[in-house]
């Protein structure tokens, strides 16, 4: 029977089609992804804590106070599509520029994840797992891994001041893994 059956060609071609098939789907979704992690480990920033510091004695041959990096919206995130959680950061550096740091993601890896800021609302639950291209949205870069903590340099063309969220955005199914409103900082 079995003999008989190979023997067919329609049989080889249902079988290459088969294995086409299942070639394309372990490309598209990925599955492995679910038992794999990607640790980072960057320098975030060093943020002066809020407590007021005593005032320093000015005489007139004092250099002129440094510079230092501020926080200007942080928020924690909210698990969409897959269990996320950490706190999003943006940050203004002392030469002007911008930069969002993810402080302890801990996420899912999944095929095709980027950082998004959004000019959308984070909302809970899977009211929000496809909200974040629906308006205004910049790309910051692939996810460097899901777990730990990374920088995302803002590009001069970038203005934070636009974006009221950011998503770790899998772009291959168009769906949040996670998000978190940017709050402005309080100073």
């Amino acid at each position: 029977m079995i003999r008989r059956l190979l023997s067919r060609p329609v049989t080889w071609i249902v079988v290459a089609v088969l294995g086409i098939g299942g070639a394309g789907a372990l490309y598209w979704f990925q599955p492995w992804k679910l038992f794999t992690d990607t640790v980072v480990t960057e320098a975030l920033t060093v943020v002066p804590s809020s407590e007021p510091e005593p005032e320093p004695v000015v005489s007139s041959s004092a250099a002129p106070p440094k510079a230092t990096a501020v926080v200007i919206a942080e928020g924690k995130f909210v698990t969409h599509e897959h269990d996320t959680s950490g706190t999003a950061r943006m940050v203004r550096n002392p030469d002007g520029s911008h930069q969002l740091e993810l402080v302890g993601l801990d996420t899912s890896d999944g095929p095709d994840l980027r950082v998004w800021l959004s000019d959308q609302k984070v909302r809970e639950g899977v009211a929000g797992w496809r909200v974040f291209d629906d308006g205004e949205y910049a790309e910051l870069g692939k996810l460097k891994g899901n777990h730990g903590d990374q920088v995302y340099r803002l590009g001069a063309d970038v203005d934070p001041a636009t974006f009221r969220s950011v998503s770790i955005w899998c772009k291959r199914f168009a769906v949040s893994f996670g998000a978190a409103t940017l709050d402005i900082a309080k100073a």
